[in-house]
């Protein structure tokens, strides 16, 4: 299935995409797509219906495609070529870091640039969706924790995260800078995570070109390294690192985002996502 969220913030309703691409509406059945919405039994239960059953509405503006996100977790240079055009040695153990919750939007929400940035970047990026609660999981186990998959556009302000001390966080929280969806894509339509497809444009022109199978540590793997170090509940999203092609490694001038510039992308069975790049305006980003 694929699962999304449509509406104005704050009275978003669920829906889902059915195979002729029409999104019939979901809101006769449930509430809202929650993180209880995530679990094995509510996956399956919704599975069974016939979506030429249910009413085809209009999407409109898309939102995040679940509600009660609890933790955005994001792992760092989780593709060896990546690592190597950052410059930075390919780590021996995950590196982790965490988005803020607030900068999740919808897939197509302005990307609101923070006060003063002059060295914002993106990574598509492959987003795991938990379904049930991991604790100490093996990687045997794991990705029976897994509800799906979805596209991230992990938005990084690279002189917040590189160059101002500290830990990368205060670069990868920003307001907008968590771009996810179009929709939730469950794990039995998704298959294999690592044999994926990914990509993302600027103004047109291709930066990143990648795969999910040249991922250092898969799905199964930081689902279960993650789950040793916090519980991981339903909603909690990670984020699993970009492969090459980040503005901050063209060579030999790096490209940075700016006001107007339009963002594409996308990963095989996914969706595509759209953003346009806007300067600070506080009004955007509540949009």
């Amino acid at each position: 299935m694929k699962l999304l969220r449509h509406g104005r913030k704050g009275h978003e309703k669920p829906g889902l995409l059915d195979a002729q691409g029409q999104v019939r509406d979901l809101s006769g059945l449930i509430r809202d797509i929650s993180a209880a919405t995530l679990a094995p039994a509510s996956l399956k239960a919704l599975a069974s219906v016939d979506p030429t059953t249910l009413p085809v509405v209009e999407a409109g503006t898309l939102a995040v495609p679940w509600a009660g996100m609890g933790k955005f977790i994001a792992i760092g240079l989780n593709y060896a070529d990546h690592a190597a055009e950052a410059n930075m040695p390919i780590p021996k153990e995950p590196i982790v870091f965490m988005k803020t919750t607030s900068c999740a939007v919808g897939a197509h929400h302005p990307v609101v640039l923070p006060q003063g940035s002059a060295k914002s970047d993106w990574e598509v990026e492959l987003g795991v969706v938990i379904g049930s609660r991991a604790r100490y999981v093996s990687e045997a186990d794991a990705l029976a924790h897994v509800a799906g998959y979805c596209v991230v556009n992990d938005v990084s302000e690279r002189e917040y995260q590189l160059e101002r001390g500290g830990q990368w966080d205060k670069g990868k929280g920003c307001d907008t800078f968590g771009p996810i969806g179009p929709w939730l894509v469950t794990a039995d339509e998704v298959g294999d995570p690592h044999s994926l497809g990914m990509w993302l444009e600027v103004n047109g022109h291709r930066y990143q070109n990648g795969s999910t199978k040249t991922m250092i540590f898969g799905v199964a793997t930081l689902v279960s390294y993650l789950s040793r170090f916090m519980t991981l509940e339903p909603g909690d999203c990670i984020t699993t690192g970009t492969p090459p092609g980040v503005g901050m490694g063209v060579k030999p001038n790096p490209v940075f985002l700016k006001p107007g510039d339009v963002m594409r992308l996308g990963i095989d069975k996914l969706g595509e996502q759209r953003q346009q790049v806007h300067a600070w305006n506080p009004e955007l980003i509540d949009a």
